[in-house]
């Protein structure tokens, strides 16, 4: 695949004066022609269609021949070859993790890589993202390197970095001793990857204070400590770490401060305590069960699976890890047919940004039982609802120019959005044609 990396020099500089440099006057013009487009929303796809843009949004969506005829002085984008679709959006990601499956690896990267360092791996990052076609992630917690993902965020804001847009949820909580680094020795004090919160005052302030810094998100760990239930019981368990009264101080406040909840819940009982708390997603949900399942439905919970992450990290992990994705399939097929909101997102970071691309999720969601565009859809106009960002997502007028494009026709072989050729962000080219 072709990185931005290896762009010639004036390009990779114009790329970063275009997005520096507001433009005098009128916004540029430019014309996209697309040979085909999935817009996110629309159950088909259209031919031959034309996208005009202006500044950073799209300005009109339609036939070809009319849109050019009403932009005889736009800069032409010629993708009439290829397959555009909305900027693929990745709502679990670790900008400031570089795979984690196990212990002793996400040990090395807290004790051993300042968070300097780390904040330079996640620009890093930030900008493959956008290489994979990914013009926004949701990225749930630094797992100790404390606001570093604000201050990437800001730097892509600001121009001086290429990235996708940033929705961060900062440090996320869980209680004392309920998440690494949790040592043998009383005597060390070390990192911790969450920030410990322990009570309602102290779940209530946690919240405020990771908002002040520049939460979007607020993020929690329900649950640890995975286990399937002996013979009959096929469930997977987890022992649950908040009290309910906790959980509950945690998303009132954050709601109450404009920020959704997020919660980490891999077991069936830290899914239930987490719906009884009133998150607006659950991540992971390997042990959904049908009855949790028609709950998360009933109240339009939208759950990201990470699919990606728990197969890559059930071998090096074993134990209760191995049988998790065959758990995880089955929910996922439950869920489909109950109409839960199934949304995309990786987990990338709990496996290297370097080795996997991301959009490998979309071909796991199609195996499991999605359709190639719900799949697609699950990556675009679903994640921006989750994310309550109505200008993403989908290519219509007004919306923000996050484009992307492929040669081949992703509703035949969903691996297509693996190979991206063509990347717009506000209507900034950053991977050209």
């Amino acid at each position: 695949m072709r990185r931005l990396a290896i762009l010639s020099v004036p390009l990779a500089l114009s790329a970063t004066l275009a997005a520096q440099t507001p433009r005098p006057g009128q916004p540029e013009a430019i014309l996209i022609k697309a040979g085909r487009l999935i817009d996110g929303r629309s159950d088909a796809p259209q031919p031959s269609v034309g996208i005009l843009v202006e500044g950073e949004r799209i300005k009109t969506v339609g036939a070809l021949a009319q849109v050019q005829g009403q932009s005889k002085a736009a800069r032409v984008v010629d993708l009439s070859q290829l397959v555009v679709l909305p900027g693929l959006i990745d709502t679990h990601t670790h900008l400031l993790l570089q795979g984690d499956p196990t212990a002793e690896s996400y040990e090395q990267q807290l004790l051993q890589q300042s968070t300097a360092y780390r904040a330079i791996l996640g620009a890093r990052n930030a900008r493959i993202a956008l290489e994979h076609g990914f013009t926004a992630l949701r990225d749930l917690e630094t797992e100790g390197a404390m606001y570093a993902d604000v201050d990437i965020k800001r730097a892509v804001t600001n121009a001086e970095i290429p990235g996708p847009r940033i929705f961060a949820a900062t440090r996320a909580m869980a209680p004392t001793g309920m998440y690494p680094i949790v040592s043998a020795n009383w005597e060390l004090e070390l990192p911790h990857g969450v920030q410990p919160v322990d009570g309602v005052d102290q779940a209530r302030l946690a919240v405020r204070e990771q908002v002040a810094h520049g939460a979007d998100w607020i993020k929690y760990y329900s649950d640890r400590r995975y286990y399937f239930g002996p013979p009959p019981d096929s469930v997977l368990h987890s022992w649950v770490n908040f009290t309910d009264e906790e959980a509950k101080a945690i998303v009132d406040e954050a709601h109450r401060l404009g920020r959704r909840v997020a919660a980490h819940a891999i077991g069936s009982d830290g899914i239930a305590a987490a719906l009884r708390a009133g998150v607006n997603t659950i991540e992971h949900g390997d042990g959904f069960t049908d009855s949790l399942l028609d709950v998360a439905a009933a109240r339009g919970v939208y759950w990201v699976p990470t699919v990606t992450v728990a197969l890559y990290v059930a071998a090096p992990r074993g134990g209760v890890w191995g049988p998790i994705p065959a758990a995880q399939k089955r929910a996922f097929q439950h869920a489909l047919k109950k109409g839960v909101k199934i949304v995309l997102g990786t987990d990338v970071g709990g496996f290297p940004w370097t080795e996997v691309n991301q959009a490998k999720e979309f071909e796991y969601y199609v195996q499991y039982g999605m359709t190639p565009m719900q799949a697609i859809k699950s990556g675009t106009s679903l994640a921006a609802e989750l994310l309550g960002q109505p200008d993403l997502g989908a290519v219509a007028p007004g919306m923000y120019a996050d484009l992307v494009a492929v040669s081949g026709d992703p509703l035949k072989d969903i691996t297509e959005l693996e190979r991206v050729k063509f990347v717009m962000k506000g209507g900034v080219v950053y991977l050209p044609p």
